[in-house]
């Protein structure tokens, strides 16, 4: 069977060039005569790997020289906790913006832990179709930190600003637009990601914190979820996804050989203008999300009817376009155009809407 054009949320589709290579070192990397599933973690040989991947994600993302770069275990998920274990240590006090799910679900985490958790911002009036538009003035100046997730999967809506919370650190989950474009890291205390979107497999993930934030974590905090440990420790305290982090090498190398940020950015611009120009003029599809707020990664659309909205995931799934269902909170569809998504499987899909609307 030939590769289909898949449209999930997550894990994504890699690169081929990437697969491709992974599978030619896949027996012997570099003449080592052996995997980097099965070798050490503390070999020579595989400390040039994370090694290299920090060095190629520094420049690639423009990371400043004060920062951390954390391959890290638990997924995105787990920083949900340990945002609040590592810097909710001074005033107690906490912002959260509520534009979708997984920031509704980090704010309940860390409202676990006793401090005064605020929400800043919420979208939720809307179902969450738009970002709220916030100043300096929403955020408390005597917070331990501010929080937000840049890109709401599961949604479709995007920041198409960085909120101005003064001198308290902005921390944001950044998992589904992590290098799909240019982002000022130093805007930032601290941003986190999984790989399954456009990093490499599930498994990984990526946190970049601010040196100076780090080292004010309580006795009793697990120490698997201390940064300074692992920063520490250079990510590898303990043994680290070290296939995820080997793969991530090879995606970075491979944005960096496109032409960096700027030409990938260009390229999602691309493939999100011709399924949100098709979307626009459709009869039959319908885009909800507020257009200024619109995500490049994440595209959702619905029909009038849900019967409908199935028949056409089952039609796309037969002619090979999958994992366009949307989540199960929001129905309808969604499709994930991440970096490896080449511009001729979203040309595909909008022929193939098309047809299907014509024909139904």
């Amino acid at each position: 069977m030939s590769r289909v054009f898949n449209f999930s949320a997550g894990p994504s589709m890699l690169p081929e060039s990437v697969l491709n290579r992974a599978a030619a070192e896949m027996l012997n990397y570099k003449g080592s005569g052996q995997s980097v599933m099965e070798m050490s973690h503390r070999s020579k040989i595989y400390e040039s790997i994370i090694n290299e991947a920090q060095q190629i994600f520094r420049e690639v993302l423009g990371i400043p020289d004060n920062y951390k770069v954390l391959f890290l275990q638990g997924g995105a998920s787990t920083q949900f906790a340990a945002i609040p274990l590592n810097f909710m240590n001074g005033s107690k006090k906490a912002d959260y913006v509520l534009s979708g799910q997984f920031s509704t679900k980090a704010y309940k985490e860390a409202l676990k832990f006793g401090g005064d958790v605020a929400v800043a911002g919420s979208s939720k009036d809307k179902n969450f179709s738009y970002i709220p538009k916030l100043t300096r003035a929403d955020f408390r100046p005597d917070a331990d930190y501010a929080y937000i997730c840049f890109n709401n999967t599961i949604y479709g809506t995007t920041y198409k600003y960085i909120p101005d919370t003064g001198d308290v650190p902005l921390m944001a989950d950044v998992s589904s637009c992590f290098l799909s474009e240019p982002m000022d890291v130093s805007k930032f205390g601290l941003i986190y990601g999984g790989a399954q979107k456009n990093i490499g497999p599930a498994g990984l993930t990526v946190v970049i914190v601010r040196e100076d934030l780090l080292g004010n974590c309580p006795e009793n905090v697990p120490t698997m979820l201390d940064y300074k440990v692992m920063a520490d420790n250079d990510s590898m305290y303990n043994t680290p996804p070290c296939w995820s982090i080997y793969v991530c090498k090879l995606v970075l190398e491979w944005i960096r050989d496109l032409g960096g940020l700027e030409a990938m950015k260009l390229h999602n611009e691309k493939k999100a203008s011709i399924l949100y120009d098709y979307l626009d003029t459709s009869k039959m599809f319908i885009a909800p999300v507020v257009k200024e707020d619109r995500s490049m990664m994440n595209v959702t659309f619905v029909t009038e009817s849900d019967e409908l909205n199935k028949k056409f995931v089952a039609d796309a799934t037969e002619a090979g376009f999958v994992n366009l269902k949307g989540h199960r909170s929001v129905g309808g569809m969604r499709a994930s155009i991440y970096n490896a998504m080449p511009i001729e499987g979203v040309e595909k899909l909008v022929d193939f809407m098309a047809k299907f609307e014509k024909s139904n």
